[in-house]
């Protein structure tokens, strides 16, 4: 039996699934509508696609590397039970594999990458969404591809992750001292490697908030603009990594530590799980009410 693109969207509609994933139904039912729409959900498309509405705010972040190259990624679900199931940080890792090999631009283009399964990643997320019941998506990646050596550091679990890239020649001491360096970003979370990256703009600003800061306390303009040198000094102490003091020494800073060791920063990526996004927000009562009442149905 044939059928038009009507026939098409009408199935998209009714079951959520995509566009190509409907045609293929209609085609494999014989352009029956009732036949391809339980062959979506007996492929567990149509299962898959309704939950793309759900908020997918729990998730883990994961550090894959091979070789000379690496990937940090943050695959997000929909509850801490699934994100902590060591099937879950497999699929990260399977996508980090695919991003090594067909080096995506973006997200976007990720999803139309191919697996080793002979399907897309979107098609492979397709199909683990539906046997963990889970919206599972994938936010963002960094990949780095070095000529020195990479580091990385993941935190609880997956809460934060950090991928450090260093260059120069792999050695004890640079490997140690870049392993520290991967515990200093995920600890006080540095925005710049070194003052030189600090946009003008944003030096500008906070050079404002900083002297109205010192008019608040009662100081004159002129006074306050020479308090500000000294208070920007802090700025960069905080936010730029190469100017930190070490947490393990105090004494010392970041760009003394690489001295010693013979090593430099090329470039660092960090990200925190979640970060930015909506979560569902249910109190104890409420989730044994919703509970009840779903027993009751």
């Amino acid at each position: 039996m044939a059928f038009t693109a009507k026939d098409v969207m009408a199935l998209r509609e009714r079951t959520g699934a995509g566009v190509m994933d409907c045609k293929r139904a209609l085609t494999d039912a014989d352009g029956n509508m009732d036949k391809a729409a339980d062959l979506l959900r007996e492929r567990g498309i149509a299962k898959a696609e309704k939950k793309a509405s759900r908020i997918a705010a729990e998730g883990i972040v994961v550090c894959y590397t091979e070789g000379n190259t690496g990937v940090l990624l943050e695959l997000n679900c929909e509850s801490d039970f699934v994100a902590k199931n060591p099937q879950f940080t497999e699929i990260a890792n399977e996508i980090a594999k695919v991003i090594i090999a067909c080096d995506p631009a973006n997200v976007e283009a990720l999803l139309g990458c191919a697996t080793p399964a002979d399907g897309t990643v979107e098609e492979y997320l397709k199909s683990k969404i539906a046997v963990i019941g889970e919206k599972i998506a994938v936010r963002r990646f960094t990949k780095y591809v070095t000529d020195g050596f990479l580091a990385d550091y993941i935190h609880l679990g997956g809460k934060l992750g950090v991928m450090l890239e260093m260059s120069g020649e792999a050695t004890d001491e640079a490997k140690a001292v870049a392993h520290d360096i991967t515990l200093q970003i995920a600890f006080t979370k540095p925005a710049y490697l070194t003052r030189e990256e600090v946009p003008a703009e944003t030096l500008e600003k906070e050079k404002e908030v900083l002297k109205q800061q010192a008019i608040n306390e009662g100081k004159p303009e002129a006074i306050a603009e020479k308090m500000v040198l000294g208070r920007i000094k802090k700025f960069y102490e905080e936010n730029c990594l190469m100017e930190q003091a070490f947490i393990k020494d105090d004494s010392v800073k970041v760009a003394d530590l690489l001295k010693g060791a013979n090593a430099s920063i090329v470039k660092f990526v960090f990200y925190v799980m979640g970060e930015g996004l909506e979560k569902k927000s249910e109190d104890l009562s409420e989730e044994v009410a919703k509970q009840v009442a779903a027993m009751k149905n």
